[in-house]
């Protein structure tokens, strides 16, 4: 990662931290147990890459808000994903952004209904932050709502459960990555450019961004499980091979997962050309999440 981008990703982590930190009630909250693990998995860290897209989808053109409050939401959503994935019940992880899972350092119970929490409170901070624009208010939790649902990001985790242990063909890998993966990220760059009042035709190069970015991310993160280390990932390593789980590597081995990488990441680039703008930042961006494989 060259030092200009390095420097101004972590801007916008620290702005997300910051925001983090004044959005989320406090951990002496009643009921505490519950508020302290909701913060505790929230402050675990991780890259933000969701949060830091809304940001700077938003700078693309001039905004009319602050988009703050929207990423904290999409951040609250994804970490709600993070603590229910890890759960016995799906993919029985102890160890997440290099610390114990949310029910291993509290317990089950208290982590799934911290899960809970952080999904509806992505959406009371969208109504709260952007009550005095109700076009936009509803835009972004009409975006976040899709993405998060039953036929988008939870039906790609159902999909992906059902195929443990199976034999799978390429269109549904590409379903269950597309659904349980792209969705999200493709909401946080349509939210972001909500806030500069984008026509259909901008929408649909930063959908078009979204989709290859997301296969990209999932792509480049099934490479890392097979190849890299606890250590360096913060979280357990192999488990997909150890569930049978349905990956890129397992289907078109390292060599072939990193050429869709790369096909993905070309296409994504395209679209961020063609969508014109303030994208010097995007298009280095989605450069680089490709090539933390190599």
């Amino acid at each position: 990662m060259h030092q200009a981008l390095k420097e101004k990703l972590a801007l916008y982590q620290q702005q997300v931290e910051r925001s983090i930190e004044q959005l989320l009630p406090a951990a002496s909250t009643r009921p505490q147990r519950l508020h302290t693990a909701m913060r505790y998995s929230m402050e675990a860290g991780g890259k933000r890459i969701r949060p830091v897209l809304v940001i700077l989808a938003s700078e693309l053109f001039p905004a009319r808000a602050d988009p703050l409050a929207a990423a904290v939401a999409i951040e609250c959503l994804h970490t709600y994903t993070l603590i229910h994935d890890d759960l016995p019940s799906i993919d029985n992880s102890e160890l997440r952004r290099g610390r114990p899972a949310c029910h291993t350092q509290f317990d089950e119970a208290t982590a799934l209904l911290a899960g809970d929490s952080l999904l509806t409170y992505a959406f009371q901070l969208l109504t709260r932050h952007y009550a005095q624009q109700p076009g936009l208010a509803i835009s972004l939790i009409d975006d976040l709502a899709t993405a998060a649902g039953s036929e988008r990001l939870i039906g790609g985790q159902m999909e992906d459960i059902d195929h443990e242990g199976r034999a799978i063909d390429a269109p549904s890998l590409r379903y269950i990555h597309e659904h349980k993966t792209g969705a999200l990220l493709t909401a946080a760059l349509k939210m972001g450019l909500r806030f500069c009042e984008p026509d259909q035709t901008q929408l649909k190069h930063i959908g078009t961004v979204g989709y290859h970015l997301g296969l990209t991310f999932q792509i480049v993160d099934d490479i890392l499980d097979a190849t890299s280390n606890t250590t360096a990932l913060g979280k357990p390593v192999g488990n997909d091979h150890a569930a049978d789980k349905s990956t890129y590597v397992a289907l078109h081995g390292i060599h072939g997962a990193s050429l869709e990488a790369n096909k993905h990441t070309t296409a994504a680039l395209e679209s961020a050309a063609a969508l014109g703008g303030n994208n010097t930042f995007l298009l280095d961006l989605i450069s680089e999440l490709e090539h933390r494989i190599h």
